[in-house]
């Protein structure tokens, strides 16, 4: 069932053509949200809130985009709206988990029956500083950079789902990774890594 098929069926009220909606693109929403939120089942929640939304307000859809561009940009928005509404439970929350994160590696590590335990928590330690300096851009920085390099979108594709020009993307994309690039350094010098 092709997209606008799928987009005919649900203006009809079809389940079957929302259950081909969400196992057609729910890996692309789960992927999008878990790339801003950084969390498997917040990103998982918030994919079944894009869902929602989408069957809800399928009769606004008017396909001046493609589907996919559509449930990119409700992703992001709620994703964004997600870290937003959290941010003072994570300050509270934070330490506890990061403990508890912490303790889940060293455990996974020490049951593994890998030749470099070491080696594995290093990269767990590099992808952690990563995610966190990425929290750290300002929000459309973050949002391009999660799109093009977590979800390998083109610069037209970004640019389509933030409602962009291509130009303002690509500025985008260039300040995130000078940012990120000064921020890693600076963690690198500081052998935080």
């Amino acid at each position: 069932m092709s997209d606008p098929e799928i987009i005919e069926q649900l203006k009809q009220g079809s389940e079957l053509a929302f259950k081909k909606l969400v196992e057609t693109h729910q890996k692309l929403v789960v992927n999008t949200c878990f790339g801003l939120v950084h969390n498997r089942e917040d990103a998982e929640d918030i994919a079944q809130d894009v869902f929602i939304e989408v069957y809800r307000n399928i009769q606004k859809f008017r396909a001046d985009s493609k589907l996919s561009t559509w449930l990119y940009r409700i992703a992001v928005n709620r994703s964004l709206n997600h870290i937003r509404d959290n941010k003072k439970n994570r300050w509270f929350h934070s330490f506890e988990d990061e403990v508890s994160a912490k303790n889940k590696q060293l455990q996974q590590l020490e049951s593994s029956n890998s030749d470099q335990p070491e080696f594995e928590l290093e990269n767990k330690q590099r992808a952690t500083i990563l995610y966190e300096a990425i929290n750290e851009l300002p929000k459309n920085q973050k949002v391009a950079f999660t799109l093009s390099k977590y979800e390998e979108l083109s610069y037209q594709e970004i640019a389509e789902v933030m409602e962009l020009s291509v130009s303002s993307v690509e500025s985008l994309l260039f300040r995130a990774k000078k940012a990120l690039q000064k921020k890693l350094y600076k963690c690198y010098q500081k052998k935080c890594m």
